[in-house]
């Protein structure tokens, strides 16, 4: 999809289609001047007129105009003005391509007036990042004809504002988006395309294109390393392991860096203890921590965020076979802990444990892993936000406010004292599963294990990964979180 900002709205004539935002009691011909020709706003005149629009987030109403200026003007309601936030515009702006769809408009202009309340940075911002990511659709695999009209839209520009500042957060949305969209196609591709030398592979490619540092382990040096809890995952697969490095030098202090780890499991049948067939198709998105982390360095490297920070990504499959790793068999790990592996199942723990142990060894500022981990994230929070824990609390309370911000929320749980005894084993410094209650706290619990004293937190993104494509700017399919919440805190964290 192209992207542009328009300063001038007179730029915006020809226009098939202009998005309006309207708040409940708002002038809608004045938050729109230049942009509508007389027919257009003796149309818009007249439904407002009407009362049949009165801006509530319910609102769509599409009014057809005349001449040179935009021949389409689809008023969409917002609700309240003092109510507006940056999760309503991302949304507004899903709406709004949604329309452009269906009236199979491959271009589309999305007016900036009227968010005041919010800031014109933060607002353009919202509205590209919401635009972009819902103009996106997976269709890399299916074939293409080249006579049948597309519903996509293929161009968005956004129109007004302020000009200095919405020209500067139309960018940065713009950016935002492309890295969901990166993270959503590699959640999306299969697990006979996405497989951990693939990951591997785009990691570098995004390397080449953002000037990021990196470096991808095979399981030789992997094992060189001490990975072990890593190797054990990836012992039943054809497929070899990959531990990638990405590093993002954006401060020329010295400072300590941030470090992002995201599971990348490419496929898990659960190994030797398999799951239900049924849904199982689901589980080429265990690798979303991954390919968030991925992207996440990409739009930060993009935004030359002035911070040092390294992502880390572990990536295995998990199958089972004659070679696989067996409940009940004792494992070794990078820092030094044996575990007992006591449903092969809990796999993403293991390999996460290595890679947090690697982190560790940065000494970090603050390190933050993001994970399909536990089922019963789902049983907790549903599909609405994700949890965080960690054995930092201002770390935990940065990550809710940036998940606030970023439209990608998260929800703290406990680390007591009490849940590691769980995972108290009689043949190994710990098992990896602490039974069905809590399930997701003794998973953090296990995490914690293996970051020493650095600051850490970690998400439990199962329930928020994917999705249904309910949400106005989402589709079927990934859902591209956590990268927006990554991204927004090591800005913040930046300054």
């Amino acid at each position: 999809m192209e992207f542009g900002y328009i300063e001038d709205p007179f730029e915006a004539r020809g226009a098939s289609l202009l998005a309006v935002a309207v708040t409940e009691g708002a002038d809608v011909i004045e938050e729109m001047p230049g942009v509508l020709d007389p027919a257009l706003i003796s149309a818009v005149s007249a439904v407002v007129a009407s009362g049949d629009l009165k801006g509530k987030a319910s609102d769509e109403i599409v009014v057809y105009g005349q001449g040179e200026q935009p021949k389409r003007a689809v008023l969409l309601g917002v609700g309240k003005a003092d109510e507006l936030t940056p999760e309503k515009l991302r949304r507004f702006a899903g709406r709004a391509v949604r329309v452009a769809e269906r009236l199979r408009m491959e271009e589309l202009f999305i007016s900036l007036e009227g968010f005041g309340p919010i800031g014109a940075r933060i607002a353009a911002q919202s509205v590209a990042e919401g635009a972009g990511i819902a103009a996106w659709k997976f269709t890399e695999l299916q074939a293409k004809d080249e006579d049948s009209p597309t519903s996509l839209v293929g161009a968005v520009s956004l129109v007004g504002g302020a000009p200095v500042e919405s020209s500067a957060g139309s960018m940065e949305g713009a950016v935002i988006a492309r890295a969901v969209n990166l993270c959503r196609s590699l959640q999306d591709r299969p697990g006979n395309v996405a497989t951990p030398s693939h990951l591997a592979d785009e990691a570098l490619r995004v390397g080449r294109e953002v000037e990021l540092d990196v470096r991808i382990f095979d399981e030789a040096e992997i094992r060189e390393e001490g990975m072990h809890a890593l190797l054990s995952v990836t012992r039943g697969s054809k497929e070899e392991a990959r531990f990638i490095v990405m590093e993002h030098r954006g401060s020329t202090d010295g400072a300590a860096p941030l470090v992002l780890v995201g599971k990348g499991l490419t496929f898990d049948s659960g190994g030797i203890s398999i799951k239900p067939s049924q849904g199982m198709e689901e589980m080429k998105y265990d690798m979303s921590g991954g390919a968030s982390v991925i992207a996440a360095m990409q739009a930060i490297a993009e935004l030359e965020v002035r911070a040092n920070v390294v992502g880390l990504i572990p990536a295995s499959d998990n199958m089972p076979s004659g070679t696989a790793t067996k409940p009940g068999d004792v494992i070794s790990s990078l820092a030094g802990k044996t575990i007992e592996v006591i449903n092969t199942d809990a796999e993403g723990r293991l390999i996460l444990a290595d890679a947090l142990a690697w982190g560790a060894r940065l000494r970090p500022a603050a390190m933050v892993d993001c994970a399909t981990l536990t089922g019963s994230v789902i049983i907790a929070l549903g599909h609405h936000a994700a949890a965080v824990m960690g054995n930092d609390n201002g770390l935990v309370s940065e990550l809710r406010d940036a998940g606030d911000a970023s439209g990608e929320r998260c929800w703290p749980l406990p680390l007591w004292d009490e849940y590691r005894k769980q995972l108290d084993s009689n043949y190994a410094d710990l098992q990896n599963i602490g039974g069905r209650p809590a399930g997701s706290i003794t998973a953090g619990a296990f995490l914690k294990e293996f970051v020493g004293d650095v600051p850490w937190a970690h998400l439990d993104i199962a329930g928020t990964a994917w999705g249904d494509g309910k949400l106005s700017y989402q589709r079927k399919g990934g859902t591209g979180f956590p990268t927006r919440l990554l991204i927004e805190w090591v800005r913040r964290r930046a300054g």
